[in-house]
């Protein structure tokens, strides 16, 4: 499968030696730890960076409201794995990401699930309307579920 067949984004990351547990598997909880990884380098690589001092950090100001998982085959080995995202849902004031973690190939469907996510004000903390910079930003992600 190629990525150019895939809608929303496909981001490479490194599965790490820490990553496994104590059975030789990635544990289950570093799942959230790649979804991670991969959005990060995909914003990062755009000028959206995670970082206080950046003039677009109140735009980024998000928390987590629910993250859903559901496991179909463990990975057993460090090294490159791709993690497929997408945003299936921009409100007002959230977004609602889809993914999967696939093997370096995309052979194989690792995990899948979703993340919603809340737009917070950093001097308030609580909901605010996501910029229209952001909007646009995120317009090439937008789609719904493949």
């Amino acid at each position: 499968m190629t990525t150019a067949l895939l809608p929303g984004h496909v981001h490479p990351v490194q599965i790490h030696f820490e990553d496994l547990d104590a059975m030789g598997v990635v544990h289950n909880a570093r799942y959230v730890l790649l979804l991670e990884r991969a959005l990060s380098g995909y914003w990062a690589a755009r000028g959206w960076a995670f970082d206080p001092s950046e003039p677009h950090f109140a735009d980024l100001f998000f928390v987590v409201r629910e993250f859903s998982v559901t496991y179909h085959a463990p990975i057993s080995k460090v090294g490159e794995a791709s993690v497929h995202f997408w945003v299936e849902h921009l409100g007002t004031t959230s977004l609602v990401y889809g993914f999967r973690v696939l093997s370096a190939d995309m052979s194989v469907v690792h995990a899948e699930g979703r993340r919603v996510q809340v737009k917070l004000d950093p001097a308030t903390l609580r909901p605010s309307p996501i910029s229209p910079d952001l909007r646009e930003a995120v317009g090439p992600l937008l789609c719904p579920a493949p």
